[in-house]
């Protein structure tokens, strides 16, 4: 490890080289197109801040019971998915009738 002179995060976790490339790819591409692409529809997803707000909620009260309790990564990708789609279902249920611009 004394002579590997990779400078990406990415190679400290993977050896695979099209791993590293896409993932550097994307970190370089991918804000600048997604900004575009979500400030377009920013307005329909006005209920996504509070799908975010109770995504930290819980993500903080897992930090703080996890000395006394585990809770397992496929239960909290389940509620961190069930939030944010219920946020983002529950604010296209509400501009439904609003003009697209």
């Amino acid at each position: 490890m004394a002579g590997n002179k990779n400078r990406t995060g990415e190679a400290g976790c993977t050896t695979a080289p099209f791993i590293v490339f896409t993932s550097n790819l994307f970190a370089i591409r991918g804000p600048r197109a997604n900004y575009f692409l979500l400030a377009d529809v920013a307005d329909r997803f006005h209920l996504l801040k509070y799908g975010l707000a109770m995504v930290l909620t819980f993500i903080g009260t897992k930090m703080l019971i996890a000395p006394w309790y585990h809770v397992p990564v496929q239960a909290s990708l389940a509620i961190v998915v069930v939030l944010i789609g219920a946020s983002v279902i529950a604010s296209l249920i509400a501009t439904r009738n609003q003009p697209f611009h």
